[in-house]
């Protein structure tokens, strides 16, 4: 295959894509918005099984994307914060296997052409968060790091 025919992912950095091909790389997994806590001391980051107050628990979407960081303090831009953000990134993510010079797993949308896989592969938080809700104790809802590591998510 010549470099013309070749997935726009495997042709260009993360640097050089247009918007809508960063766009694109989500798979819909839901994992970067799930609630994080950072052991201070550390730098440790580990997951909870609490999402984002903006994530919608079945269409694992933000329910205000275009806004989110304005909406949630601490939402970060990925593309603007990538390098810092890698810490923090799910081994699964599509950004973060492309930083790493690794390709695209089968179940991403763009490689099977359907955006389930990534539901059926049991890859996405769909089913297996909560939403968070004022005054929760995000250290009560802590999920082992190796699940969230795992290709399979297992909360």
């Amino acid at each position: 295959m010549n470099a013309v025919n070749k997935p726009f992912w495997k042709r260009k950095s993360l640097d050089h894509l247009s918007q809508q091909e960063w766009e694109l790389l989500c798979d819909g997994c839901g994992r970067c918005c799930l609630n994080k806590l950072e052991d201070e001391d550390s730098g440790e980051i580990f997951y909870t099984r609490v999402a984002c107050r903006m994530f919608d628990l079945k269409a694992c979407r933000c329910k205000r994307y275009d806004d989110r960081t304005i909406e949630v303090h601490d939402c970060l831009s990925l593309r603007e914060n990538l390098p810092q953000a890698m810490a923090w990134l799910p081994a699964s993510c599509a950004y973060r296997l492309l930083a790493e010079g690794k390709d695209l797993p089968e179940w991403h949308p763009l490689v099977s052409g359907d955006p389930e896989t990534v539901h059926t592969a049991k890859i996405s938080v769909r089913d297996f968060v909560i939403a968070e809700k004022p005054g929760m104790d995000l250290e009560d809802h802590l999920i082992q790091p190796f699940h969230i590591e795992s290709e399979e998510f297992k909360p």
